[in-house]
């Protein structure tokens, strides 16, 4: 990799100016020579140890002596003032100033024909190219902008690659347990075997900003610069060969390297720019994927990107945490067991909780920071619920309760049991907390969720399983590992509502569809067993449910339809204390036989009218919006219901 500091820049400009000089020098001889004889044309000096930018061109490229010099020509047009009335001397012209490529061939030394074939470097690299219409060997030659900087010692990539590609300068920290992959990456570039030329090295891991801190430790290791190439950016852009070779031109100029980050959703036209560019591409390169793609043609050399270990991830906190307050550290513990964040997302979470406000305790500060970076991946996939219900909305048998303060616990006191009491040492597999609310709609299961999670103070994910099930075999599996592998970081709550719709029955196979059907439920049930924090799953029918689902759930709380004694209950607390409410009879509410969503529904249906009508809520209001409601549910009011109500 070349230095692009000042001194490096200041001899390259010195180097540049004594070769366009000896250049000038032999013209001038050749056009005053009368026979026509081929004079020697020597290079500058060579300064030991140094590089000029000239020279790494003729070494990436492979140009004989002949192509140099008709490049350092054309460049000598653009910066040597002598030149373009040498030119126009030798053409007999004075219009026409610039080189062709009949007039290098009379007047260079090593001329040959095939330097401006199409495949030959200055053609295929578009170093030069020819001008106009004129015949081939007529048309003026001009340089390209971006060699001609290259040759100045300006550090500028090429203007086409903007938005396309760009470089890495920095990124997280590569954990110990990571450098051995850096240094099979820099190997793998390093090596000039045809068997590294036909298989791509592959990340493979969960976590971009950690494939993309192995990727660019392996560059510095192996002399190399790193970018990062958007799939989806060279698709938008409709002119993908064009942008490759532009890119392994830049890759030779600079000795990169090339990060392809594999799309990981169902982007066909960015899927088939990756392709193209893994198929082709004959730089340095590495793929970054979630998991590992198919390449036809080529091999994939597989380098697994694990997690940081649990002592690297408490290392890196200690270090970011060095300058706080010593009591601090104590908290360390509580965010590893919870939080699975790579060195990038823990620096973040530090700085951001060291400057919280004064107010705010700093174990308070670093948890919450902790959540909000394990956020980013999960909001893409999943709907983010804000939990403000707490026990006191909860209107449920005191056996229901008691089994949801169990789930908190097991929750909140999993790494005390698993791991320093060594219930994990044997099997990773039943670590799994999963819990099935079953009850009919509106008996208070999404909010007891909510409950839980603003409990553990943990974000809610409610799954759309829209997104989630797809047509296509493989693809639902696929959409649940994504959702487990984001969840994971920061031990999110998901809730799959009406979780009979993906996890049935399994059925009887009797084609292709009900076998892979099959799959998918087998494959939610490892992920459930595997991931590390809740899993919620509602329904309304729980005898819809596979047997060996249930048979594998932690609890199952069922929600039952609120009686006479509870609806009150529910109805008293449906409206804020600072509600204005006239003389409400709750024992008359709740003999309307409804569960306690459609009973919020009511109450908030009702404050509305009220509203409007600029007075307080009363009981014609209620009666209103619950005929509205139970309209709404096909539910007949009986008249022993709702007498009295005005």
């Amino acid at each position: 990799m070349m230095d692009w500091d000042e001194a490096w820049r200041e001899q390259n400009h010195r180097r540049l100016a004594a070769e366009l000089a000896r250049l000038r020098a032999h013209l001038e001889r050749r056009l005053a020579d009368d026979q026509g004889t081929t004079s020697e044309l020597e290079r500058a000096p060579e300064v030991p140890g140094f590089v000029a930018a000239l020279d790494r061109i003729e070494q990436a490229f492979g140009l004989t002596s002949f192509e140099r010099w008709l490049l350092l020509l054309c460049a000598g047009i653009e910066l040597e003032p002598a030149l373009p009335a040498l030119m126009a001397r030798a053409h007999g012209d004075p219009a026409r100033n610039r080189p062709d490529f009949g007039l290098a061939l009379a007047l260079l030394p090593g001329a040959h024909f095939s330097a401006l074939g199409h495949g030959r470097p200055l053609r295929r690299w578009r170093l030069i190219s020819p001008a106009g219409a004129d015949g081939y060997i007529q048309r003026p030659l001009q340089i390209d902008e971006r060699i001609l900087h290259y040759l100045m010692g300006l550090d500028e990539a090429d203007p086409a690659l903007d938005g396309v590609i760009e470089r890495v300068e920095r990124a997280a920290a590569v954990v110990p347990s990571q450098h051995a992959l850096a240094q099979k990456l820099a190997a793998l570039w390093r090596s000039d075997g045809a068997e590294s030329r036909r298989a791509v090295p592959l990340l493979c891991g969960t976590d971009p900003a950690q494939r993309e801190a192995i990727a660019l430790e392996a560059a510095r290791l192996s002399g190399k610069r790193l970018s990062r190439f958007q799939p989806a950016a060279i698709a938008a852009s409709h002119q993908t060969a064009a942008l490759e070779r532009t890119w392994e031109r830049e890759a030779r100029l600079l000795d990169g390297a090339l990060l392809v980050e594999w799309p990981y959703e169902e982007v066909n036209e960015a899927r088939f720019a990756a392709l193209n560019l893994a198929r082709t591409l004959s730089c340095p390169m590495v793929i970054g994927a979630h998991a590992p793609p198919t390449i036809p043609g080529r091999g994939i050399v597989r380098l697994d990107v694990e997690p940081p270990r649990p002592e690297e991830g408490r290392q890196v906190w200690q270090d970011c945490l060095r300058a706080a307050a010593p009591e601090t550290h104590r908290c360390i513990e509580t965010l590893c067991a919870q939080f699975h964040l790579g060195p990038t997302a823990i620096q973040a979470a530090a700085a951001e909780a060291l400057a919280a406000e004064p107010a705010l305790p700093l174990e308070k500060a670093l948890w919450q920071a902790c959540r909000i970076q394990a956020r980013p991946r999960l909001d893409d996939l999943a709907e983010r619920i804000d939990a403000v219900a707490d026990w006191r909305d909860l209107v449920l048998p005191a056996a229901q309760l008691a089994l949801l303060r169990d789930v908190a616990a097991q929750v909140r006191h999993r790494h005390l049991v698993y791991e320093t009491w060594g219930f994990a040492a044997g099997t990773r597999r039943g670590l799994g907390i999963s819990a099935l609310f079953a009850g009919p709609s509106g008996t208070g299961k999404t909010m007891a969720a909510e409950v839980l999670a603003r409990e553990l103070e943990l974000d809610l994910y409610r799954i759309d399983l829209s997104q989630v099930v797809s047509k296509y075999i493989g693809e639902t599996e696929k959409n649940l590992r994504r959702v487990f592998d984001a969840a994971d970081e920061g031990g999110a709550i998901l809730l799959f509502d009406e979780a009979d719709a993906l996890f049935g029955k399994r059925s009887e196979v009797r084609d292709s569809h009900d076998r892979y059907a099959n799959l998918e439920v087998s494959y939610l049930l490892q992920r459930m067993e595997a991931y590390r924090g809740l899993a919620i799953l509602t329904t309304n029918l729980k005898n819809a449910l596979d047997v060996a689902f249930m048979r594998r759930l932690r609890f199952v709380v069922q929600f039952q339809f609120p009686d006479a004694e509870q609806r009150q209950e529910i109805w008293r607390r449906a409206f804020p204390p600072q509600t204005e409410l006239m003389a409400i009879d709750f024992p008359r509410l709740a003999r309307v036989n409804v569960a306690g969503g459609h009973i919020r529904n009511i109450a908030l249906n009702a404050a509305f009218m009220a509203a409007a009508e600029g007075g307080a809520v009363g009981m014609g209001h209620l009666l209103r919006a619950t005929k509205m409601e139970c309209a709404k549910l096909d539910k007949t009011l009986t008249e022993a219901e709702v007498v009295g109500w005005q």
